[in-house]
């Protein structure tokens, strides 16, 4: 019987409450954790791991790892064929997908991306081990990887490996395809040097998923426009060490330094804190908050 069939049909016994024989290592054990998809903010369908594992062919997968600093070998889904079945063929015309993970972390990966690379849901070790890692970037955390976790076919891609690890979400509970910009607020003001403009897109890519602007991006860190920005209240040599190498100024922060394989570091930095420094003067009031300011 194919592998797929019998994982399938292992899964209906085990929801009736029948006792069955384990299936080889390689197999992988049912994983029923849940994920959310939507369209612009619009549920469309919830579905287990086990079940997505149904829609898309299963491979193994080398990558390597950012969080850890080596490859690492993971069983994974590829990202454009869940799309296709879950979304239909239009998920191409999108232009975002923003995923939101258990801990707030919240990337936005454009569709082109997707359509250029080659992105995979990973769902387990190779090995069949604990779906987890040790995060370097983050005081050595040890953090779980489910329910799936956003990785690249990267390990001879410049490109990819310079995303480093905004556009490697780990802990997806929902994918929200967007058809439009999904963050309005965020938008650096009309007419905009191109410094500004570079330094949004820096932003968006390397620093919205866990920071907010006006209320708009990742929950997991701190606002940094509404009500005070924070280039009024941090010196502009300490806000730059703080993107560079955060834990020259406070120890044991969460805070990941901007990833050194940038080949640019300083000139991103730079435009990165011209773009805050315009947001300062356009705050929005985030939603559920009183009033908006505009100055």
């Amino acid at each position: 019987m194919h592998m797929r069939i019998q994982r399938i049909v292992q899964y209906l016994l085990l929801s009736a409450g029948f006792l069955v024989p384990s299936l080889p290592a390689a197999s992988f054990a049912a994983n029923l954790e849940k994920v959310e998809f939507k369209k612009e903010g619009k549920a469309v369908r919830t579905i287990s791991v086990n079940d997505l594992r149904a829609l898309a062919r299963e491979r193994s997968l080398e990558v390597f790892e950012p969080h850890e600093r080596q490859n690492r070998v993971y069983r994974a889904l590829p990202a454009r064929a869940v799309f296709a079945e879950v979304f239909g063929k239009d998920w191409e015309k999108a232009r975002e997908i923003v995923f939101t993970a258990i801990d707030g972390f919240q990337p936005s990966v454009p569709v082109k991306r997707f359509l250029h690379h080659d992105g995979y849901f990973a769902f387990a070790n190779e090995n069949n081990g604990s779906f987890t890692l040790t995060n370097k970037l983050q005081n050595d955390e040890a953090v779980t990887l489910g329910p799936l976790y956003l990785v690249w076919d990267n390990t001879n891609s410049k490109e990819l490996l310079e995303t480093w690890v905004s556009d490697m979400p780990y802990q997806i509970k929902t994918i929200d395809l967007k058809m439009k910009e999904g963050f309005p607020n965020m938008l650096p003001p009309p007419g905009s040097s191109e410094d500004v403009q570079r330094g949004f897109n820096h932003f968006r890519m390397q620093c919205a998923a866990c920071h907010t602007i006006n209320g708009e991006g990742g929950g997991k860190a701190p606002e940094l426009n509404y009500p005070e920005s924070i280039v009024e209240y941090i010196k502009p040599e300490y806000l730059k060490r703080w993107i560079l190498a955060p834990q020259t100024i406070r120890y044991n922060t969460h805070m990941p330094a901007l990833a050194e394989e940038i080949s640019n570091r300083e000139q991103v930095t730079t435009e990165i804190i011209a773009y805050l420094k315009a947001m300062s003067k356009v705050k929005r009031a985030p939603s559920g908050n009183p009033g908006n300011v505009s100055r």
